[in-house]
């Protein structure tokens, strides 16, 4: 069971082929004819109907092929355990081959996310992505990852600080672990950015993602500070990311606190669509986002004392907030329209 399963070849030239005999060609003198007396002597080859229909399904003939060859490894490597899972329970080859490939279509299609200043987190190293959050459901956060992962040249995994609502659901936590995210805690958050990982914090937290579409992209407040607290006691870098676009997808009008309380839930969101529409009512509105990361904020020139001075850690919290405020008001100006962007 634990042996390297072979691969059968589906195409390809695993079959030898027998030589086609060529029939020789003569020339108007009746003699062996030169290649340009050959292209000469007739008319222009035109492309038939079929011959093109042929290639299509030859090309999606292959298509289905490398689609069944990646299926095959991917169930050979689930079933024999040939994958790797961290301590904090972050499976890979499950988030690149399975979770990722599901968000895709809404990173790509739905959202059409442009993203801006991936460059700004490093390539290497621990470093700490600092965001705004809105949206009713959290999905910002996914498609923050999606932009790490196939956007940054070395497609670095972005190991989320989620609050412990998420992994104390159902289902939901399984794969939010699994997909690499963890408590939004200092303790988890260290040991990420002592082991090289990126790591992104959204410190609106619920009042971020809950607030009413009349106060959009207006930023809650910060907390006190933990997530600086963090980065100056291992040394990486903050990197400031705003995010257009997610406060339009679930336009909040109203809160039924009630059934909030009764469901154990921070808030229970009226939109236009929900729970008017029922299921329907839960499509997110196709917004077009941005997606930019800002110059990073260096911390290691701090000493070890800064982490517990409250006066760096309030003007640290300041400046972050600030800078993306300011790139959330400068990306809401250039923007002309909200779906077409």
């Amino acid at each position: 069971m634990n042996e390297v399963a072979k691969v059968i070849p589906l195409h390809g030239d695993s079959v030898p082929r027998r030589p086609r005999a060529r029939t020789p060609r003569t020339g108007p003198d009746g003699g062996s004819a030169s290649p340009t007396q050959l292209f000469a002597s007739r008319p222009e080859a035109a492309a038939s109907p079929s011959s093109l229909t042929d290639s299509v399904l030859e090309s999606a003939r292959g298509l289905v092929a490398d689609q069944v060859v990646a299926t095959a490894e991917f169930i050979r490597r689930r079933l024999t355990g040939d994958y790797q899972v961290d301590e904090f329970g972050f499976d890979p080859h499950f988030a690149e081959n399975v979770w990722l490939p599901l968000l895709r279509p809404l990173f790509d299609s739905w959202f059409r996310v442009e993203v801006r200043g991936i460059e700004n987190v490093p390539a290497e190293g621990g470093a700490l992505v600092v965001a705004n959050h809105a949206g009713v459901v959290p999905i910002d956060g996914l498609m923050t990852s999606v932009a790490m992962f196939d956007k940054h040249p070395a497609h670095r995994p972005l190991r989320m600080l989620a609050a412990d609502l998420a992994f104390e659901m159902p289902v939901v936590g399984n794969i939010a672990r699994k997909a690499g995210h963890t408590l939004a805690c200092n303790p988890d958050a260290e040991r990420l950015l002592r082991g090289g990982e990126v790591a992104a914090v959204f410190p609106e937290g619920f009042k971020g993602i809950g607030k009413p579409f009349g106060e959009r992209y207006k930023l809650q407040r910060f907390g006190r500070g933990g997530f600086v607290s963090a980065a100056l006691r291992t040394g990486v870098p903050i990197v400031p990311c705003s995010i257009v676009g997610s406060e339009e997808i679930y336009p909040k009008i109203g809160d039924l606190k009630s059934l909030a309380r009764l469901l154990g839930m921070p808030y229970f969101p009226v939109t236009p669509l929900f729970p008017h529409f029922g299921p329907l009512g839960l499509i997110p509105l196709p917004s077009k986002w941005y997606i930019e990361f800002g110059e990073p904020i260096v911390t290691d020139s701090y000493d070890a004392a800064s982490a517990e001075d409250p006066m760096v850690l309030f003007e640290l919290t300041d400046h972050v907030r600030e800078t993306i405020q300011q790139t959330l008001y400068r990306l809401l100006a250039q923007r002309r329209n909200v779906f077409l962007g």
